[in-house]
């Protein structure tokens, strides 16, 4: 049927940029943040220098008070870094939350995004870790870094699709230079 007023075709018009726009929500892909894996390094050498202090014990034995304090002080370290960022990226945005007493959220449209890379150490790469650096025209945020990021690749290249998809839809296939 065609439509033959002006309201008509308004309504028409407005029914199908409603049925595109469905295909446009907003959807999450991924959320996490600090892995607990990242700080292997850091155990090990926390439990190599609790070796040191109780070998040290038998010559000095108030040298053995410093050990509850090491492993406070390990577990403190990664009860803040798992609780005070968290990302989240959806096909529109990536949110970045950081922060414990004083939450800071920042969206980066992923249209603006320019640039996604990951850098793993040998260890990192065994225990599938690592550190992603996003590039953005983003004000606030032009460059961003996920550090502790389990499945670090699949992360990565999954933002990185997600760009690609975005600026392919909106017509902008051309990289910043």
């Amino acid at each position: 049927m065609s439509a033959d007023t002006p309201k008509d075709r308004f309504k028409e018009s407005a029914e199908a940029r409603q049925a595109d726009n469905a295909e446009d929500e907003e959807q999450d892909l991924w959320s996490g943040g600090y892995s607990a894996k990242a700080m292997y390094g850091t155990w090990v050498l926390g439990g190599l220098v609790t070796i040191g202090l109780i070998a040290g014990m038998f010559a000095f034995p108030p040298v053995g008070l410093a050990i509850p304090v090491i492993f406070v002080l390990l577990v403190s370290m990664l009860a803040y870094k798992k609780m005070s960022v968290y990302y989240q990226l959806t096909t529109q945005r990536f949110i970045h939350k950081s922060g414990i007493l004083k939450r800071v959220t920042d969206r980066i449209e992923v249209i603006d995004i320019d640039d996604v890379t990951y850098e793993q150490g040998v260890v990192q790469r065994m225990l599938d870790v690592g550190t992603i650096r996003i590039s953005s025209t983003d004000r606030t945020h032009p460059e961003l870094v996920l550090t502790g990021i389990d499945g670090v690749a699949t992360v990565a290249d999954t933002i990185d699709d997600v760009r690609r998809k975005e600026r392919r839809k909106r017509g902008l296939h051309i990289e910043s230079i």
